[in-house]
């Protein structure tokens, strides 16, 4: 009943939510503050059980004012994109409410609220985690505050990729037309189990920070490269329409050249820019040089990489090739210390590679370039968790393990 809900002094939810990896690349904003970007991009959401979010969000009468903790650590909760989020959310709620008295409010909107956030991976690994946080974080306020419907545009206004983290499987962000961007939204072109067999490989290379961040490295490369407007206008549209019929036909040749090009396209405009920005290092290129040797020797394509702004390969492949393929970067890039916990995420069986594989692929090795492999695969869009145990807040509304 609604009395029963105004005494309630302590809402509290808790929400997972997944890190995407763009196949065709989100590079450069037309509008800064809303984050509308100059093109629309594609993405595979990565399994949950390997790469994760975690959200809570608690509102009471009894807080005294709005409080973030990112890890454990107390975070500014004044950061303008997080504020941007939790107004937007607010204002749905406020219009959702003006409506119908019956709909019994489950909080006041005045009252402070509490988020707890954290990640089951390194947040430096350069892994999308504002992605997964700002998905997070607007599925958490979302359901605490009541409101459902149309979310992507408000993770949008947290990190532009984030919109994509809202659903499951291969997801494209549309560009949109409008300048109030109501329809810069994310839709799901396919779900995680429309292509079982895929399978993706993150090599994680370095935990530095990126030399620039993603925010400042595309906006220079707006102001100042020429083949960032040229690709934005008259290629991706093309590759957005080629890779969903990749990606409905399930065909990973396809898929996998078409991804590998867009990545090469999408440094080539980092080059491009002025100052260049290279996120791509040494030890990428090798990756890079080494993945097409591997298809080479096979006579066709079976394994493709993508690079984000950082120098992370993320591998995707179908599950018969992981195998093999883990095998080969072992050889290349030998473990220094951790042997044991080279390889992370799923199961991993074990190969053996034939000698002529083997000469032909693996070159000098290098050991200790990659931390660890992390294998994983395509998986659903936000969860809400149910059990209170899951909560990151206690019922004092403080982190329940503070570092």
């Amino acid at each position: 009943s609604s009395a029963m809900a105004e005494e309630r002094s302590l809402a509290m939810v808790t929400c997972t939510a997944p890190v995407n990896i763009a196949v065709i690349k989100y590079w450069g904003k037309r509008d800064n503050d809303l984050i509308l970007p100059i093109n629309s991009s594609l993405s595979v959401t990565l399994h949950q059980d390997q790469l994760k979010t975690t959200t809570t969000a608690a509102a009471s009468r009894d807080f005294t004012e709005d409080r973030l903790w990112l890890n454990g650590e107390e975070a500014d909760v004044g950061h303008p994109r997080l504020q941007a989020c939790l107004r937007e959310v607010r204002r749905l709620a406020r219009k959702r409410r003006g409506g119908s008295a019956e709909d019994a409010a489950p909080l006041s909107l005045s009252y402070k609220i509490h988020i707890a956030t954290e990640n089951n991976f390194p947040t430096a690994a350069g892994l999308a985690s504002s992605a997964a946080g700002y998905a997070c974080l607007v599925s958490a306020l979302a359901r605490l505050y009541g409101v459902e419907g149309e979310l992507s545009e408000v993770a949008r206004r947290g990190s532009g990729s984030a919109c994509r983290s809202m659903f499951g499987g291969f997801v494209q962000w549309q560009r949109g037309e409008r300048p109030d961007g109501r329809d810069s939204l994310a839709h799901q072109v396919a779900p995680e189990t429309h292509w079982p067999e895929l399978r993706v490989l993150v090599l994680v290379v370095s935990g530095e920070k990126k030399q620039v961040g993603s925010t400042a490295g595309m906006q220079t490369s707006v102001d100042t490269s020429p083949l960032l407007k040229h690709r934005a206008e008259a290629v991706v549209p093309e590759r957005l329409a080629l890779m969903m019929r990749h990606i409905r036909e399930r065909d990973f040749e396809g898929f996998a050249q078409l991804t590998m090009q867009d990545s090469n396209q999408f440094h080539a405009t980092c080059l491009d820019t002025f100052p260049p920005i290279f996120y791509l290092n040494d030890l990428s290129r090798q990756i890079i040089a080494l993945a097409h040797r591997f298809n080479a020797h096979h006579g066709h394509t079976k394994v493709a990489y993508t690079f984000d702004a950082g120098p992370n390969a993320v591998i995707f492949m179908l599950a018969d090739t992981v195998g093999e393929f883990v095998e080969v970067v072992r050889r290349s890039f030998p473990p220094a210390t951790n042997g044991d916990q080279f390889v992370r995420g799923l199961p991993v069986g074990s190969a053996s590679l034939p000698e002529e594989l083997l000469a032909a692929v693996v070159t000098e090795p290098v050991p200790g370039a990659v931390r660890y492999i992390l294998h994983t695969k395509p998986g659903p869009g936000p969860q809400l968790l149910d059990d209170p145990s899951q909560h990151l807040l206690g019922v004092d509304g403080l982190p329940r393990r503070c570092a």
